[in-house]
């Protein structure tokens, strides 16, 4: 079994390796962002398990940060902790309204700290990315890391595959070339967007069989969507 993945969000580089050393030694995975930029870039490429993220930032503060975070529907489920020096009832009832799932005032102890993360987490709940993904009679398996249409396998390379994970897991909505590239590509990779296109034609071209191309689709002046009710209906 895998360590969970933590990320530590905080400006001040002692505070980070004090909560980096706690947990460690409970077994966890830590990564490091001094800002909010740098956060979401990780959030993005890394998909942490948790984010342990400080009140005061110095470009976006940590509740604009949660709320930019809970908005997204490919980062909302990602548990958020806060973490502040302000002890205040209105403070600690605003950060959870941003969407936290908990609020920890300094000074703690790493103990508080372990504890009430394993508590998040056990609400959170596992995420099960192995459980293969489907839309009709196209299945795809991330564990096995196969395509196929009717139990015919189908053939296409790694980032057509990754496409094609993240279509069959937000079905039925537009996205971006730019969302698409965050999500897909990563967020500190720069792509062109015209790149998307290009792995488009070819994971449309992959999925011909049957007409199951059919189910990507050009949304005029937005991006693409994968749908399976529209294809139906045309």
């Amino acid at each position: 079994m895998h360590s969970k993945t933590i990320l530590i969000v905080d400006d001040e580089a002692p505070v980070r390796d004090m909560l980096r050393v706690a947990l460690e030694m409970a077994d966890y995975r830590c990564l490091e962002a001094e800002n909010a930029q740098e956060a979401h870039a990780l959030v993005i490429d890394e998909k942490p398990d948790l984010i342990l993220l400080d009140w005061m930032l110095p470009d976006v503060s940590g509740v604009e940060l949660a709320r930019r975070l809970k908005r997204d529907e490919l980062t909302t489920a990602v548990p958020i902790i806060m973490l502040t020096a302000k002890g205040e009832e209105d403070n600690k009832i605003k950060g959870l309204e941003t969407g936290a799932d908990d609020y920890i005032t300094k000074p703690f102890s790493p103990r508080e700290l372990v504890a009430r993360l394993k508590a998040v987490l056990r609400r959170a709940g596992p995420a099960t990315p192995e459980d293969p993904l489907s839309a009709g009679d196209l299945v795809l398996d991330p564990l096995s890391h196969r395509v196929t249409i009717k139990g015919q396998p189908v053939d296409m390379g790694p980032t057509e595959f990754r496409l094609l994970t993240f279509f069959l897991s937000h079905q039925e909505r537009a996205y971006t070339r730019t969302q698409l590239l965050d999500h897909v590509w990563g967020g500190n990779v720069y792509v062109e967007e015209r790149t998307v296109d290009v792995h488009i034609r070819r994971l449309r071209k992959a999925l011909a069989l049957d007409g199951h191309d059919r189910y990507i689709q050009t949304v005029r002046g937005t991006g693409y969507r994968f749908s399976v009710q529209t294809a139906e209906k045309v």
